[in-house]
């Protein structure tokens, strides 16, 4: 049998699922627990650090193609572990993939997720502390729980890491600092963006070095008594465009975008940089005797933008092309995981909730059912990997994507594209007109998925321009 039938047959299997099931569910796959019904787990319960690097490329790490630098510490983390080649983000920028990754769910059905990104940090739009949560699950499990990093769910006094899970919290609540002043903005009236736990603190020193220095002593202090998760979201290789020697940089840029600036050079330093932080992160673990149960895992919010790379894909940040939601992932586990594993299994961000869950010996929230699925059984090597069936939306629905085994379906616009992306990984070869079938089955998909998601209101703010809804602007553009 072909390729293409078998793929045929499991995609319409899983559109027969959708009608049947109301969406609800349904795309948690079919591992929903690792363990027999009533087992615990089979092993002490693991420590866990998550790491998540900020705008990083598909190509950025050199064991994924990179060869304008070298990043030897997370080259070593893959070696010992499980590297994916098909994982993705849940969004195209940074905040919606956050929603996603910290909740198990699509971001869109939160009122914070649909903003791409969150604009700066709001007091009126964020994470509500209510929804269970990645680290609060955990933390029910006997977790002690800490974010080091950026949080970017929404601004206090109604939001913040330690009223979504987190024991403890050092970093910043927006979406992009300067790695030196720590300032949310370049002019007069910026403000500091750190804080301790909910304090506003000051310190000195490069962000990405910073936030190491909080995790190796984090480690440090471990007692043994609990298990601990802690996630580390650096803001490396996010602009403005900065290495940890350019503190004189830092001071004459106009905006924290620095669209004038920037080069590949300064990129290579702020991923080396990044690179350096999970080594001295190891190897604090090491000095604990603590690498052998410490699941780490290192991946990114989304495509990268500026100066990364994504070859062998095309796009980048913000686009709903494999570039733009493509990231790397990597897992280490060394009690559990094979060393130097590659796997081909399609993922998703919203997957670490479950997965991570079940590793813990814990279950998910049984009134917040994931979307994500738990792929511990693919992980450790008791399941072969297996076909998905995964959505996108980004801004206001201008693009839409859907992955369905080998097959994707993509919108920008007005136009629509089939791909075999088996084939055809830098998205090229247009397949709409050759497999009509397929191609409509995936927009049909899509609909019927997007229907259950919150829709895009005027008041999603970044969707409005010049003050105005997208719908509203383009009106008033052909009324003139």
């Amino acid at each position: 049998m072909s390729e293409y039938k078998i793929n045929r047959r499991s995609a319409l299997k899983g559109l027969s699922l959708l009608s049947l099931g109301g969406l609800t569910g349904v795309f948690a796959g079919a591992s929903s627990s690792t363990f027999a019904a009533g087992k615990k787990n089979p092993w002490e319960k693991p420590n866990i650090i998550f790491i998540l690097a900020d705008d990083l490329g598909y190509g950025d790490l050199s064991i994924y193609g990179q060869t304008d630098f070298q990043t030897p510490n997370l080259d070593q983390l893959a070696q010992d572990g499980l590297r994916f080649t098909q994982a993705y983000s849940n969004s195209a920028v940074c905040s919606a993939t956050r929603f996603g990754l910290i909740t198990g769910r699509y971001q869109y059905r939160l009122r914070g997720g649909l903003e791409e990104p969150l604009s700066g940090a709001t007091e009126t739009i964020g994470l509500p502390p209510s929804h269970p949560t990645l680290p609060s699950l955990l933390k029910k499990n006997g977790y002690k729980t800490a974010l080091f990093g950026k949080w970017h769910l929404g601004a206090l006094p109604n939001f913040s890491p330690l009223k979504s899970g987190y024991d403890t919290f050092f970093g910043n609540f927006g979406g992009a600092i300067d790695y030196f002043t720590h300032k949310n903005g370049t002019d007069e009236k910026a403000k500091e963006d750190l804080y301790e736990n909910e304090v506003p603190v000051h310190k000195v020193g490069y962000y990405t070095d910073l936030i190491t220095e909080h995790a190796t002593d984090f480690i440090a202090q471990h007692d043994n008594k609990n298990p601990f998760f802690l996630s580390l979201h650096f803001t490396a290789p996010h602009w403005p465009w900065e290495g940890p020697a350019d503190e004189e940089v830092s001071k004459s840029i106009s905006s924290l975008g620095h669209y004038e600036g920037g080069n590949l050079a300064t990129y290579a330093k702020m991923v080396g940089s990044l690179d350096a932080a999970v080594g001295k992160i190891l190897a604090s673990l090491a000095n604990k005797n603590l690498a052998e149960n410490t699941i780490v895992i290192f991946t990114s919010d989304n495509g990268g933008e500026r100066f990364s790379r994504t070859w062998p894909l095309s796009g980048q940040k913000s686009e709903l092309l494999e570039g733009g939601i493509r990231v790397p992932a990597i897992v280490r586990w060394p009690a559990q995981i094979k060393p130097a594993q590659v796997s081909q299994q399609v993922s998703i961000s919203m997957d670490w909730l479950p997965t991570l869950v079940a590793a813990a010996g814990g279950t998910p929230d049984k009134n917040f059912k994931p979307d994500g699925e738990n792929l511990l059984p693919v992980i450790l090597g008791s399941e072969q990997p297996h076909s998905r069936l995964l959505f996108w939306r980004y801004k206001a629905n201008a693009q839409r994507a859907v992955r369905s085994g080998d097959w994707k379906y993509l919108k920008i616009a007005d136009n629509e594209f089939l791909f075999n992306l088996r084939e055809d990984q830098r998205e090229r070869a247009n397949l709409s007109s050759k497999y009509p079938e397929e191609f409509n089955r995936l927009k049909q998909q899509w609909e019927i998925w997007n229907a259950t998601m919150l829709p895009v209101t005027p008041d999603v703010r970044t969707y409005k321009i010049d003050g105005k809804s997208q719908a509203d602007h383009y009106k008033a553009l052909a009324d003139d």
